[in-house]
């Protein structure tokens, strides 16, 4: 067991509430240790100290804050093993994943933007008498509200560009989650990040609605849920902050009659039993082909019985705990919801039947077939190992029904036909489409969703718009044109 404090100016703090609560680690019950909840002196005393840190770091040349991030991702690496294991008792997903994926590409986050930061540039344009010219500027302090889903990997995609483009950050990990974004302040320090350029202040709602108003902070960046990111608006509108808001989604996957279904069946367990399903790009609703639609579901039913439930701390588990009881419940409700509204469950639907996993907050992979787009399953993100099945004849129908949602944050195609393919992926309203693939992040191409999925970029070349204010400097090199004389 372990006690989780605040980390302020370069160093773990104890928060001045004196208030602390139970960190549990999801797949068996226990404590992890008590978590520090911070106050609204503890917010502000984060936010002075990242002011004195945005004035030193600011300072630095893009080079060299390139060379500090790029300590810092090789730290990530090197101490790998021992942050995916945290990352796994804090969130309930296999070691396998966390070990793998979690850690490295949050590495690889801080490792294109260090490349990034010594690259960010204006714009010089020759007049008669003179020139103008752009300066690409940091905001300021940002803060950045977490999810617990990713919690490093989420953590290192608002940190690694921030810090590149000059800010300071104040970072409220999910109260679910509140480990490894803590260690991460270690890291930075030993890497050469001066103190204060990032503070961690742990809490719940209150916390982070503390950051959304305070007068100080130039933007928010929050990835959560959609209801959250509403009230983090509305926050942040008080002080016209920027926002960043990548939140939730009801994305689809259209595989269609030409589609290698081998592939297509991949995509669609790793779209929705990956991390026990419980990542906002899923693709939640599986349109089908109907010419395919039986050979599909023989192959997914066969495969996702072969999938390992169990302990996540054992290298050989593939699907892992729920983040926790309650979330438990809710996943376990949704499905009593799915069956009244006459989906048919194919598979799973239920707990595991083994008393060594009875303290956790498991659930099974489960497939839900001959559905209907009005079905509460189809419609409500569920955010657990839900999937579910519908089938489609005509193309343009399925992308009508495809886009009939309020979120629009991923989408996935499976076809051989290209042409169609590209054309497909044109209609659809999602900010991330994957055509023959699904759930890939590369660092350098943005993430972002439409609708009610978010607003603005995580990654990639313009996100560095977002962590920046654009400044257009004139010169005159002759006299004042004066029109009055």
């Amino acid at each position: 067991m372990t006690e989780t404090k605040l980390f302020i100016h370069g160093r773990y703090v104890n928060a001045h509430s004196g208030k602390s609560f139970d960190n549990l680690n999801p797949a068996t019950g226990e404590s992890l240790g008590k978590v520090q909840i911070a106050d609204e002196k503890d917010v502000n005393d984060a936010v002075q100290s990242a002011l004195e840190g945005y004035t030193e770091w600011s300072a630095y040349s893009g080079i060299q804050r390139g060379r500090v991030l790029h300590r810092v991702q090789e730290i990530l690496r090197a101490r790998n093993n021992e942050l995916a294991k945290w990352e796994t008792l804090d969130t309930g997903k296999p070691l396998q994943e966390s070990i793998s994926v979690d850690i490295h590409l949050g590495a690889d986050c801080f490792e294109y933007y260090a490349g990034v930061a010594p690259t960010l540039s204006g714009e010089h344009m020759i007049f008669p008498g003179g020139f103008s010219y752009t300066r690409r500027e940091p905001l300021g302090v940002c803060a950045g509200i977490g999810a617990w889903n990713y919690p490093l990997q989420v953590a290192c995609w608002k940190i690694a560009p921030a810090l590149a483009c000059g800010n300071a950050m104040v970072y409220k990990p999910a109260e679910l989650t509140p480990i490894t974004s803590a260690m991460l302040g270690e890291i930075l320090i030993e890497a050469g990040v001066p103190k204060g350029v990032y503070n961690v202040v742990q809490g719940f709602g209150e916390t982070g609605a503390m950051l959304s108003r305070h007068s100080d902070i130039a933007k928010v960046s929050l990835t959560g849920e959609v209801g959250t990111g509403k009230r983090v608006m509305a926050d942040a509108a008080a002080t016209l902050k920027r926002v960043t808001m990548e939140l939730g989604g009801k994305s689809p996957l259209l595989v269609f009659e030409d589609a290698d279904i081998n592939n297509a069946v991949s995509a669609a367990m790793l779209g929705n039993f990956y991390t026990q399903g419980e990542i906002c790009t899923n693709c939640t609703r599986v349109f089908v082909h109907h010419t395919i639609k039986n050979a599909f579901v023989k192959q997914l039913l066969h495969r996702t019985a072969k999938l390992k439930l169990g302990d996540p701390t054992n290298p050989q588990t593939q699907v892992g705990s729920l983040i926790n009881r309650d979330h438990q419940q809710k996943v376990l409700a949704c499905i009593e919801k799915a069956k009244l509204a006459g989906a048919k469950l194919l598979i799973g639907g239920g707990v595991p039947d083994d008393a060594q996993l009875a303290n956790g907050a498991f659930v099974e992979p489960t497939i839900f077939d001959e559905c209907q787009d009005d079905m509460p399953n189809v419609k409500e993100e569920i955010f657990g190992p839900v999937l579910s099945l519908l089938s489609f004849a005509e193309e343009d129908e399925v992308i009508q029904r495809a886009n009939n949602t309020p979120y629009g944050l991923a989408a996935g195609v499976f076809t051989k036909d290209l042409v169609r393919a590209h054309r497909v992926v044109a209609r659809l309203q999602a900010g991330i489409c994957w055509i023959n693939n699904y759930n890939v992040y590369p660092m350098q191409l943005p993430a972002g969703g439409f609708k009610q999925s978010g607003i603005g970029t995580e990654n990639g070349m313009e996100t560095v718009k977002q962590y920046t204010q654009l400044k257009t400097v004139h010169v005159e090199m002759g006299d004042v044109d004066l029109p009055y004389e």
